[in-house]
């Protein structure tokens, strides 16, 4: 979904606004999903980033789309100024100094690999988010965090350390999925 600029600007204000709201108790953003466009009200995953100083402060989204997108950014927006277990809750003096960064999630698709290496050469940095599954471990990095770990190896250790896993795990029985996003900040 190709969202012009102004629509991205439109759906960056949002996320801002749902995290004042908060801030200042103001009762819930409403939204009537008719008076946005219609791509808003789609069914789509999303997730909001923020930082401090292009430092991490937050971060939560949906893996699979389950409402409105407009409702899904809203409410990742405030989930991760206030829940994203990693971090306090976002505070009013933060709130000037907060940048946001959206990404939509287009469906995961399970990805086969053979081997750790096989995965490894079948990776696509900048391009690929991935999702492992290892019992009840649980991870993803956004095809952002590529950034900050533009290698394959490390990319994907750690992402194993995010799920809780030792950095030289590997089992036959991983399960994995990758995605690609549209961002925008």
């Amino acid at each position: 979904m190709a969202l012009t600029r102004e629509q991205q600007l439109l759906l960056l204000n949002l996320a801002q606004s749902s995290i004042i709201h908060e801030l200042a108790q103001i009762p819930r953003l409403s939204l009537e999903l008719k008076h946005y466009p219609k791509q808003f009200t789609q069914t789509q995953a999303s997730f909001v980033t923020l930082e401090i100083n292009q430092q991490l402060r937050g971060c939560i989204g949906s893996l699979q789309a389950h409402r409105p997108l407009i409702t899904d950014i809203i409410q990742n927006a405030k989930a991760a100024a206030f829940s994203d277990p990693r971090f306090p809750m976002v505070t009013l003096k933060e709130y000037p100094q907060l940048s946001y960064h959206i990404s939509l999630l287009n469906p995961p698709q399970p990805l086969m690999v053979e081997s750790e290496q096989d995965l490894l050469n079948k990776l696509q940095p900048n391009i690929d988010g991935l999702i492992l599954q290892a019992g009840h471990h649980k991870a993803t990095f956004l095809p952002t965090v590529w950034q900050q770990l533009p290698k394959a190896k490390d990319f994907w250790q750690h992402l194993k350390h995010k799920a809780g896993l030792p950095m030289d795990y590997w089992s036959d029985s991983i399960e994995l999925q990758r995605y690609t996003t549209e961002s925008f900040s």
